[in-house]
């Protein structure tokens, strides 16, 4: 994929999108904590490696390249992101930055830890 043809997505800083998904997630009376565990849970980074990353303002491009451990597990992670069926994304990096966004919906849906954390 060359530069001109990149998403947008891929190259906003993540540190831009964090605090939406914290937003989010608080209006709906979950936590920043919260937030953070499924990020670590989908990244492998630990708490000092995710905030290393936002306080470098990488981009989401970076961010999931630099990712310690993707967990194998995240492709249970199926249904509809934006209209779009997650596991139908065949773009590597969008699959996994709607595999982010699906995890901070179900949080802010109330659904329980356990069960967002296949």
């Amino acid at each position: 994929m060359t530069t001109a043809a990149k998403h947008r997505i891929f190259t906003t800083p993540f540190a831009s999108v964090y605090p939406l998904y914290i937003a989010k997630a608080e209006r709906k009376g979950r936590t920043k904590a919260e937030v953070d565990a499924v990020i670590l849970w989908l990244t492998g980074f630990s708490q000092a490696g995710l905030d290393a990353q936002i306080a470098a303002g990488s981009d989401f491009e970076t961010f999931f390249a630099e990712a310690p451990r993707l967990n194998p597990a995240r492709s249970g992670i199926t249904g509809l992101i934006c209209g779009v069926r997650i596991e139908e994304i065949e773009e590597p990096l969008m699959r996994e930055i709607r595999y982010l966004d699906k995890l901070v919906d179900e949080l802010a849906k109330g659904r329980p830890m356990e069960k967002i954390l296949r």
